[in-house]
C-alpha cells in the first residue's frame, strides 16, 4: 500500500559553506563519496503535458506503459479519484490552469539536475547506513496541490513540484495552505521534505497514542533525516525559521520543564497534544516565540541523547526500538545547560 506523507534541501554550495563555518561540529559524518549510485529521476509531468491529448485512449496507454506503478495506482487512483470516467483525465490535461501551473514548474524546475544530485548524495548516506535496503526510483509530477510527497513501499518516491514554488507564489493564497505552511513550500525545502517521506516510511507509526510515543517516533524521523542530510540547516529539516530554532535551543530546559509540569508526556487527548506534534504556528501554553511541534523537536533531543549514550547502536537498532518509555529511560535525557 502507498504511504503518503505530505512533504521535503540544502544546496551543495550551502553544504560547503556550512562545513567551512564549522556548523557540523560534533557530528561524525561519514565519507560516502566512494559509494556508487546513479539516482533514477523520471519527469512524469513533462511526459504527460508534452504529448498529444486529442487521442485519450492512446495517451493513457502510453503513460501506463511508461509509468506502470505510478500512472494508474497513484496518479489516476489518488490524484484524480475516482477515474472510472476517462474524461476526468481529459479535463485535467486540457485545463488552462493546469497548463499554466505545469509551465511554471518547468520554469522553476526545468533543470532538475542540482536536486537530483542532492537527493543522490542523501541516498549515498542512506546506502551507507542501510546497505541492505533498496534505493527507490524518483518521479516528479504536478497534481494541482493534491499530493505533496509520497512513498510507494520502498520502490518509488514521488515529488509534487507544485508544492515547492515559493511563499510568494500567488495561487498558494487561493488554496487552504496557511502562511506558516507556505513559508516552507520552497525549492530550498524540496530535498529535505522528500527525504522526510523516506524516513517516515522507515520509522512507521508510533506504537501508542501518548504524546511520548508520538514525539519519540517523530524524533526518530528527525534523527534519521539529520544523518541523511548532515549539512542541511536544522531550520530546513524542522521547517522552522532560524529564530525559532534558536529559541528552542536556548529554551530547552524550559520546554522540558513545561512538559513535566503540565504532565504532557502521557497525555492522549488529541486537543491537548495536536499542536505539539502537528503543523501549527505555535505551541499552546508556551511563549509566542515558541514554534509549533515543539514535542517533535524535544523528541529529537531525546533520541540524540540515546544515540550518544549508545554509540554502538546502529540506525537499524534505533528503528527496532519501539518502546518509547524504554528509549526515554535509557537516554538518561537531561536538557542541555545554556
Amino acid at each position: 500500500m502507498p504511504n503518503f506523507f505530505y512533504f521535503g534541501a540544502g544546496g551543495l554550495l550551502l553544504a560547503f559553506l556550512l562545513t567551512a563555518c564549522g556548523s557540523d561540529k560534533g557530528k561524525n559524518i561519514p565519507d560516502v563519496s566512494s559509494i556508487e549510485l546513479n539516482l533514477n529521476v523520471q519527469r512524469f509531468e513533462k511526459d504527460l503535458f508534452a504529448r498529444d491529448t486529442s487521442d485519450l485512449p492512446a495517451l493513457m496507454a502510453t503513460m501506463d506503459s511508461l509509468y506502470p506503478d505510478f500512472f494508474a495506482p497513484v496518479f489516476l487512483g489518488k490524484i484524480l479519484p475516482p477515474l472510472q470516467d476517462p474524461q476526468v483525465l481529459d479535463l485535467f490535461v486540457k485545463s488552462e490552469g493546469l497548463r499554466r501551473l505545469s509551465d511554471t514548474c518547468q520554469i522553476v524546475f526545468g533543470d532538475f539536475e542540482s536536486y537530483r544530485h542532492e537527493l543522490e548524495t542523501a541516498f549515498r548516506y542512506y546506502r551507507h547506513y542501510f546497505p541492505e535496503r533498496s534505493v527507490p526510483r524518483v518521479i516528479t509530477y504536478v497534481s494541482e496541490y493534491t499530493l505533496g510527497n509520497f512513498t510507494l513501499e520502498a520502490d518509488l518516491l514521488g515529488i509534487g513540484l507544485d508544492f515547492f514554488l515559493g511563499p510568494n507564489y500567488p495561487h498558494y493564497n487561493l488554496t487552504f495552505f496557511p502562511k506558516y505552511i507556505q513559508r516552507s513550500m520552497t525549492k530550498e525545502h524540496l530535498v529535505s521534505k522528500t527525504m522526510q517521506t523516506v524516513v517516515k516510511n522507515m520509522v512507521g507509526e508510533p506504537e501508542g497514542d501518548r504524546l511520548l510515543d508520538i514525539m519519540i517516533n517523530n524524533g526518530k524521523s528527525l534523527y534519521l533525516l539529520d544523518q541523511l542530510l548532515p549539512y542541511t540547516p536544522d531550520s530546513i529539516k524542522l521547517e522552522y525559521s532560524a529564530a525559532q530554532v534558536q529559541w528552542c535551543d536556548e529554551n530547552e530546559q524550559q520546554i522540558w520543564a513545561h512538559f513535566l509540569k503540565e504532565e504532557l508526556l502521557y497525555a492522549t487527548r488529541l486537543r491537548d497534544i495536536r499542536k505539539l506534534v502537528d503543523y501549527s504556528p505555535s505551541s499552546p501554553g508556551m511563549p509566542p516565540e515558541a514554534p509549533g511541534r515543539t514535542a517533535n523537536w524535544l523528541g529529537w533531543q531525546i533520541v540524540r541523547s540515546y544515540m550518544d549514550r549508545h554509540p554502538d547502536a546502529s540506525l537499524e537498532d534505533l528503528l527496532a526500538l519501539d518502546d518509547a518509555q524504554q528509549l526515554l529511560e535509557r537516554s538518561k535525557y537531561k536538557p542541555r545547560l545554556r
